[in-house]
């Protein structure tokens, strides 16, 4: 128990540290390697409640996949992040306004949660001891939940299609490769034959 005191005490310090990070970190790469490095520590702390498929599905799905994605788009979009930073004082009333809602709906979500532990329960379920991790979140997900991971589905695909028109923007002065001119070509238009005489240069 004390092992698992000390292991959990130290991957939500860590954890929580590099959240913190995560905004107040001047470089956006160092910002993306420091999420990569919180999403870790939450894998692990998953893997101490015994749900380690939810710790893979973490590390290899946001860490493998989201955070490297993160990563290539901040290094690919050319911004200029000390223009964006200029203004910032002014978001800070709609920030604070955002943090107590949210704060406000996690104390009502815990308190309701601990007066009624069983309320959510819409459906008889076999016991835990009986499922593994995998079954049991695959019953909750697929049933309770269907329309809002479908919800969640799509605000993943719009969030990829803006990315997308961000990176394709026409730049000028950029020389681009075409495609269907390039198969286009006849061989007349590719191959030129020079004939060199003897003893002179092209």
């Amino acid at each position: 128990m004390v092992i698992q005191a000390l292991s959990f005490s130290l991957f939500a310090l860590v954890a929580v540290a590099s959240g913190v990070m995560v905004i107040t970190a001047r470089n956006p790469v160092h910002s993306v390697l420091f999420l990569i490095l919180a999403f870790f520590n939450a894998a692990g702390l998953f893997v101490l409640m015994g749900a380690e498929f939810l710790a893979m599905i973490l590390v290899i799905v946001y860490v493998g996949a989201v955070a490297v994605l993160f990563l290539f788009v901040v290094m690919m979009l050319d911004i200029n992040f000390a223009r964006m930073r200029q203004g910032l004082l002014r978001y800070v009333p709609i920030g604070a306004a955002i943090g107590l809602i949210l704060m406000a709906e996690l104390v009502l979500i815990i308190t309701s949660w601990i007066g009624a532990p069983d309320g959510a329960q819409t459906r008889p379920m076999p016991p835990i001891s009986e499922m593994s991790n995998t079954e049991a979140l695959g019953r909750i997900l697929y049933t309770d939940y269907v329309y809002l991971f479908q919800a969640s589905g799509m605000v993943l695909l719009v969030a990829m299609v803006g990315a997308i028109v961000l990176t394709l923007r026409q730049r000028g002065g950029v020389r681009r490769q075409t495609i269907g001119t390039q198969v286009a070509r006849t061989k007349a238009e590719s191959v030129e034959v020079v004939k060199v005489r003897t003893g002179s240069g092209v």
